[in-house]
């Protein structure tokens, strides 16, 4: 909770919050919470547990389609913490990081594993950490034991803090463009990336050896061994 880094002042929303025991922690410390709950049993619990608490409001709805503007406005600031759910928080970090407005900062619990993803550094980067990092700074803050569960998961937990930043590495315009090469570059990681993009672009071994030689990338590289500037620098290639 200390490294969401909390006021008074701050709008709050929180993913999954179950049973309301992390809500209850943010209400005592925001101005305001935005509890979002996909299942309407418990939807309806958390409406009758904080009846009484004008902080804090549920909404019941899917995350994956959540849209932040309709909850705090166009140019509302807020903060995620959130303990995620495991089988979908990658794709709502994804949402969140590309939504609008985007928040200030992210501290959540997912899978041990995606963490490591994340945050993996230049030379390593998968698709998932290319995604992150084009928007935010992130730091693992620390691992979650199986047994501070009931019932405990089959997997390990870590917690991590994403910070926004001020403008993402990869301007607005081009971020449409940018994601499809990328998604096309990982369509076969194991591959060089000369392959990987002829077959995730839908053209010849050719034509994209050629636009990864207007980067200035070696066409035998691996799309793992690529950092966030030599996958600007090819879609700015692309034809």
């Amino acid at each position: 909770m200390d490294a969401a880094e909390v006021a008074p002042s701050d709008q709050v929303l929180e993913v999954g919050p179950g049973l309301g025991d992390l809500t209850q922690a943010l209400a005592e410390r925001a101005g305001r919470v935005v509890a979002v709950e996909i299942d309407p049993r418990l939807a309806a619990e958390l409406r009758r547990r904080f009846a009484a608490e004008p902080r804090v409001t549920v909404v019941e709805q899917d995350a994956l389609h959540l849209d932040p503007a309709s909850l705090f406005g166009p140019g509302g600031e807020y903060l995620v913490v959130s303990n995620l759910p495991y089988n979908v928080g990658t794709a709502i970090v994804r949402r969140l990081l590309e939504a609008r407005p985007r928040p200030r900062r992210l501290v959540v619990m997912l899978q041990k594993e995606v963490v490591a993803a994340m945050l993996a550094p230049a030379g390593r980067m998968g698709l998932l950490a290319v995604a992150v990092q084009v928007f935010a700074t992130g730091r693992r803050l620390f691992d979650v034991a199986p047994g501070a569960f009931t019932p405990p998961p089959a997997v390990r937990s870590s917690v991590i803090r994403l910070d926004i930043r001020p403008e993402p590495l990869v301007p607005e315009p081009e971020q449409g463009k940018f994601f499809e090469v990328l998604r096309a570059g990982f369509s076969a990681p194991r591959k060089q990336i000369r392959n990987a993009l002829a077959q995730g672009l839908g053209v010849s071994a050719a034509e994209a050896e050629a636009m990864l030689r207007r980067a200035a990338i070696d066409p035998a590289r691996r799309p793992e061994t690529l950092g966030i500037d030599d996958w600007l620098r090819l879609t700015r290639a692309a034809r």
